[in-house]
């Protein structure tokens, strides 16, 4: 559908590959391997793509408008898409119910920024600009003013966000750890208790393990590893994003287990080593 349509734009606008490319910023030779189906656009081209081309993301992975000609002209002049400069984001769907916003299907924004090779940053979310992540999480302005770095362990596959976490809910991961989560676009595929950042309206910033309820309730359950706090619900429609918790980042070592059970287990080991070494 992408190469289709990307050669439909591209003559529709009277461009060559080399213009085009010029204009996206890409080699040439990538707008033939595009057109071709030998090569898959990543995802911040897509987007130039689509505002250049003046149509919206969706449209242009999931409409064939080679067969709708007519409707092209039309569809941009309906469409209010950015200009090619414009911020970089993400966008997926149309408004909808809880469910839809679940999965996905609801307008969701995801601002994120890119180095000079187009590979995606890992942006950092530091303790002091939590409170204004609630606001400024779809604003690339905002994105682009945190801090960034890469893990190549990573991957290529999927967006990363990192946060500070503070408090002693999920030890023992200490407060001051920096949590690095991937995107969760669809909240269904979210597995029970899994380590997640869900950012909320009313909870903001937290780390929690996740108990889906979504089908069910509309709800996710969210665990605290430390037992001194208790599991509460928060709605879907609470929910401004969910972070799958794939790696951390602390100057802190856990804390080693001292409780009296441990202690005693410690001790009765002791004993019966000092009563080996009495018979040896």
């Amino acid at each position: 559908m992408i190469n289709t349509n990307l050669k439909f734009w591209r003559r529709e606008l009277s461009l060559t590959q080399a213009q085009l490319a010029d204009k996206l910023g890409i080699k040439r030779s990538l707008i033939g391997a595009y057109e071709e189906g030998r090569a898959e656009p990543k995802l911040t081209t897509l987007v130039k793509m689509a505002r250049l081309f003046g149509i919206s993301l969706d449209a242009l992975v999931t409409t064939d408008f080679s067969k709708k000609r007519q409707a092209a002209a039309v569809l941009r002049q309906l469409q209010n898409v950015p200009a090619l400069d414009a911020p970089t984001t993400v966008a997926a769907g149309t408004d909808g119910a809880s469910l839809d916003k679940a999965s996905g299907e609801n307008l969701r924004v995801l601002a994120f920024t890119v180095d000079q090779q187009q590979n995606e940053n890992i942006e950092l979310v530091p303790l002091k600009a939590a409170a204004g992540y609630l606001n400024g999480y779809a604003d690339q302005e905002y994105i682009e003013d945190l801090p960034k770095f890469r893990l190549p362990m990573l991957g290529q596959t999927g967006t990363f966000r990192a946060f500070e976490i503070s408090g002693d809910s999920m030890l023992p991961i200490a407060s001051g750890t920096v949590i690095v989560g991937r995107y969760v676009a669809d909240w269904n595929e979210v597995k029970d208790g899994s380590p997640c950042i869900v950012v909320s309206k009313k909870e903001g910033i937290v780390f929690k393990r996740v108990f889906n309820r979504l089908k069910e309730a509309a709800t996710l359950t969210l665990h605290s590893d430390n037992p001194v706090y208790s599991p509460y619900e928060i709605d879907v429609e609470d929910v401004l994003e969910i972070w799958e918790a794939k790696s951390y980042i602390s100057s802190t070592f856990p804390i080693a287990d001292l409780s009296l059970n441990r202690l005693a287990s410690i001790v009765l080991d002791l004993q019966k080593q000092v009563t080996t070494m009495k018979k040896a």
